[in-house]
């Protein structure tokens, strides 16, 4: 995305979802690594809504920084609305509500937490929100480069050779192209719900380990750049809709078989 979405900032963090659950990789500044583990402490509910965090010198020694460190990690946290400090009181963990969920390293953390259907069903229906309009408007707004662009991305998830780590992404370039084409620049700002949903798909269920499961992803996402093509919103409406629907029914099927 033009944006740069999901490049690692100079202190380490707003990594690509996809990239940090595929590759297991940790932060590596001290900044990072504390609000890393803080953050995945939080979530877990290591630390519940409502507690007071442990004070400046027991998190200082847990992690090893300074407190000049540990200061700004909270900073981190608070922006991303997991914290609050409070004057004579201490850092209290923020009502879930107050969490930003459009927040890659909190999307991150949940998974790396693990996640339940109840969570990745909310994933779906934000996508239903958003992506099927986006597809509607990329039918018509896309250029003629930009379809052709989604067709070669549509049709490459249909090769032979993908693992799951391996289409998952190209299924993430596909849908964040989309979102490009669709000439909204808000839409692109979804790319990290579409990413951690995408994610979920990868981590319980791909269609890698289907019969013929490859081949009917790449049709059905073939399907939804023809619709797009012929400038038909409404079809690639429904287009989009369908895959997102099969996706979500994967992880419900996926879930019930694993209980």
């Amino acid at each position: 995305m033009k944006s740069g979405r999901g490049v690692p900032g100079g202190d380490g963090l707003n990594r690509s979802v996809l990239e940090t659950v595929v590759s297991g990789s940790r932060k590596r500044t001290s900044h990072a690594h504390v609000v890393d583990q803080l953050g995945k402490a939080i979530i877990s509910g290591e630390f519940p809504v409502g507690s007071i965090l442990p004070g400046d010198p027991e998190l200082a020694a847990r992690f090893k920084v300074s407190r000049t460190v540990l200061r700004e990690a909270m900073k981190t946290l608070a922006a991303k609305g997991l914290v609050v400090p409070r004057a004579r009181i201490g850092t209290r963990v923020t009502p879930r509500n107050d969490w930003n969920l459009f927040d890659n390293d909190i999307l991150t953390w949940h998974f790396e937490c693990g996640v339940d259907e109840e969570f990745l069903y909310h994933l779906s229906e934000v996508r239903l929100a958003f992506e099927p309009h986006a597809a509607a408007l990329a039918a018509r707004n896309a250029s003629e480069a930009e379809i052709s662009r989604m067709m070669r991305l549509a049709v490459a998830m249909g090769e032979e050779g993908h693992s799951a780590e391996s289409l998952a992404g190209a299924d993430l370039k596909f849908h964040l192209a989309v979102a490009e084409a669709s000439g909204n620049p808000f839409m692109r700002t979804v790319g990290g719900l579409i990413e951690a949903a995408l994610v979920g798909v990868f981590k319980l269920s791909s269609p890698v380990a289907e019969k013929g499961g490859i081949d009917e992803v790449a049709r059905n996402h073939i399907r939804i750049v023809e619709e797009i093509g012929r400038r038909d919103e409404v079809g690639a409406r429904l287009a989009m809709e369908n895959v997102i629907k099969i996706g979500r029914e994967r992880v419900h099927s996926a879930l019930h078989s694993r209980s």
